[in-house]
């Protein structure tokens, strides 16, 4: 069956926010991995989470903000990744991986790949 969210990929690359995960260990892209974004609510320490996403068969998922949402501030993407080794037969270091930015021009289209093993990840701002 096809994972959720699934249809309609056409929108992907139309969202002003988007990631892609890449299982390294593999070479493969990491599918049904959750994914969730959560702003920070200034003044105080307080996370707002905004949306939850899976993770297709080609490690993208539908933008997780669409376009004109975003709004200049902190934000977080929380990658649940415990529970994607898990799946896979896998203990991971890591159970969960949170990557946080900042978005100080809402116009501009933002892409943060995570790349993963059990052991490691990076990130990085892409294109």
């Amino acid at each position: 069956p096809p994972l959720p969210q699934a249809e309609g990929m056409s929108e992907t690359a139309n969202g002003s926010l988007t990631t892609h995960v890449l299982n390294t260990a593999t070479g493969l892209p990491a599918a049904g991995l959750a994914v969730r974004l959560a702003q920070l609510q200034e003044p105080g320490p307080q996370w707002t989470e905004l949306v939850q996403r899976w993770t297709d068969k080609d490690g993208r998922c539908l933008p997780l903000l669409a376009p004109g949402k975003a709004k200049a501030g902190t934000y977080k993407l929380r990658f649940e990744t415990a529970a994607y080794w898990q799946g896979l037969g896998h203990a991971s270091f890591y159970p969960f991986v949170e990557v946080v930015f900042t978005i100080a021009d809402p116009t501009q289209r933002l892409h943060i790949p995570l790349l993963i093993s059990p052991y490691s990840y990076t990130t990085y701002r892409g294109s």
